[in-house]
């Protein structure tokens, strides 16, 4: 295989996760192992920051800070949603990509991200090809979603899935400690897979097992629903109940449509939120009860502190193993994680093509969602266990989490 000699440069995309990092530092630190990297580049804000021609110049950070982002949340050198076009109708991103690829000889591009970050990806791959630059280009991925179609899990899922299981426990032991009902209602993201929603179902190894759940992957029934709840009400216990954000009926409308009108971002996807607020509201309206509606919003994904290191420790593998294979020649293709079978939680990590995973969505399967919201199968629970394994080694200074803290100096522009 040709040596291929020039600069590195990382891009995160999307929404963040509390292992991102992880791979930033994966992606990083190996960089700097390599003769052929000449300079190691973080956009600032994906591609945006490339457009706009603003890179860290990550040699001038401190191996610990660093190292330190493996138990960093956030994304630290940015992200952002910026969908490029198709490149055959409007090329102009692609030729102000390609003029600083060469001004900066930026040899090696990494993207840090889900579904439409995999997509863009796989179109600089194939514009940078048909344009004649050479260079490498491998997708790092990552989500808590864990909608990546192609691989087993993504990184970011299990330690979010471990937020929710613990909340969850802490919650309805909270919710359940009066003698006085109410109904409790509790928000998980998720616009079209419920992966996330579904690691509720995770407290019931610790004793604690919500009454009703309900994921996208099936229509939302409304009338149904309230008898449910009616149903249970009348046992005179509180009711607690997990749904996630995007849960729709048969005629594809979310909850929160019921009373406002949703606004998209740039890829078209729903911003939710409010689900369980509009649902609590029309419970507390019918049955006089007391409701209390709790949306973890961005908590779930940003809980470092409670984060899997099982996760974080796959999450940098696919960081590193991105480099070291476009070093050895890999281009168009991204990082998979794929287990192995056995009684023993094994993985490993196979690189696939960018275009199974571009745009594409894995759901979870219908065959471990229980009927009429009864929550999910041990199927489940032996899937999602494993990933929620270990526990962090975040560094505490005087009690508080000690994160990673980046001199971000911007590379002069060229």
């Amino acid at each position: 295989m040709k040596k291929l000699v020039g600069a590195a440069l990382l891009g995160q995309s999307g929404g963040p996760t509390s292992v991102i990092n992880a791979s930033a530092a994966g992606v990083f630190l190996e960089s700097l192992k390599h003769d052929e990297i000449t300079e190691i580049y973080g956009a600032q804000h994906g591609i945006k920051g490339i457009l706009d021609e603003n890179f860290y110049d990550i040699r001038k950070e401190d191996v610990e800070e660093l190292e330190r982002l493996k138990y960093t949340p956030s994304s630290a050198i940015g992200s952002v949603r910026y969908k490029l076009k198709d490149y055959k109708k409007d090329p102009t991103d692609y030729n102000k990509l390609l003029e600083i690829f060469k001004k900066y000889n930026i040899r090696y591009f990494f993207y840090n991200g889900g579904n439409d970050s995999m997509d863009t990806c796989l179109k600089i791959s194939k514009f940078m090809k048909t344009a004649g630059w050479e260079m490498r280009v491998v997708g790092v991925p990552k989500t808590i979603d864990n909608d990546l179609a192609g691989i087993d899990h993504s990184p970011g899922y299990g330690s979010a899935a471990k937020y929710v299981a613990t909340s969850i426990m802490e919650l309805y032991l909270d919710a359940t400690v009066y003698n006085t009902q109410q109904f409790i209602i509790v928000e998980v993201m998720g616009r079209n897979a419920g992966w996330l929603t579904a690691a509720a179902a995770l407290a019931s190894v610790g004793g604690v097992k919500p009454d009703l759940m309900y994921l996208p992957e099936t229509p939302f029934d409304m009338d149904k629903f309230y008898n449910q709840v009616g149903d249970l009400l009348k046992t005179g216990k509180s009711v607690f109940v997990v749904v996630s954000e995007g849960i729709k009926t048969a005629e594809g409308k979310y909850i929160p449509e019921y009373e406002t009108e949703i606004a998209r971002d740039a890829f078209g996807h729903a911003n939710l939120g409010g689900t369980a607020s509009v649902l609590a509201n029309h419970v507390g309206e019918k049955f006089g009860v007391k409701t209390r509606a709790i949306e973890f919003s961005l908590l779930q994904r940003s809980a470092a502190h409670i984060a899997s290191q099982t996760d974080i420790n796959e999450a940098f593998k696919v960081g590193q193993i991105a480099v070291k294979k476009a070093i050895n020649g890999t281009t168009n293709k991204f990082v998979g994680i794929q287990r192995v079978p056995g009684d023993k939680y094994k993985v490993k990590y196979p690189l696939l093509p960018l275009k199974i995973v571009a745009n594409a969505e894995r759901k979870v399967p219908l065959e471990w969602i229980l009927p009429d919201g009864k929550g999910l199968t041990q199927d489940f629970i032996d899937y999602a266990l494993p990933l929620i394994q270990g526990e962090t080694k975040l560094e505490k200074v005087n009690g508080l989490p000690r994160f990673a803290k980046l001199n971000k100096i911007l590379a002069p522009k060229k």
